[in-house]
């Protein structure tokens, strides 16, 4: 069917700030998300996890990384509802296999970095993205 055909494309601005959809068959991308459960007392440094940790992140995995977004938990869908994650961060890679060659050979030194901004145990998933806006 055509019309869910449509909503497996990803859009991306071209040179020209046009829009271009590409075709998902030939332009996937996969996301893993980092998720650090919002504790009462739980220490997150968010300040050392945008300046240091994702940078270090990053630089080792070089190309495989096709970029990182960072979220710093606010609130949940009730007001004065406490955000369920207190922070989370989210690695676009263009498939697992990626993720693994970028990720794996640092692996050591990036979770050991994490004492460094948190006392809390991340929650993570490797998602596919099935619509998006690549770089």
């Amino acid at each position: 069917m055509a019309f869910s055909r449509t909503l497996k494309c990803s859009a991306h601005i071209g040179a020209a700030g046009t829009s271009n959809w590409i075709d998902h068959e030939s332009e996937t991308m996969i996301k893993v998300s980092v998720m650090y459960p919002n504790k009462p007392g739980a220490r997150f440094d968010h300040d050392y996890y945008r300046d240091h940790h994702m940078p270090l992140l990053r630089a080792r995995m070089g190309e495989h990384c096709r970029f990182y977004t960072i979220d710093k938990g606010l609130s949940g869908a009730a007001p004065g509802e406490s955000a369920t994650y207190i922070g989370m961060c989210h690695v676009y890679c263009d498939s697992v296999e990626s993720f693994q060659q970028g990720f794996g050979p640092h692996a050591t030194e990036i979770m050991g970095d994490i004492p460094n901004y948190t006392d809390l145990k991340p929650v993570i998933q490797i998602s596919e993205v099935v619509v998006g806006q690549p770089s």
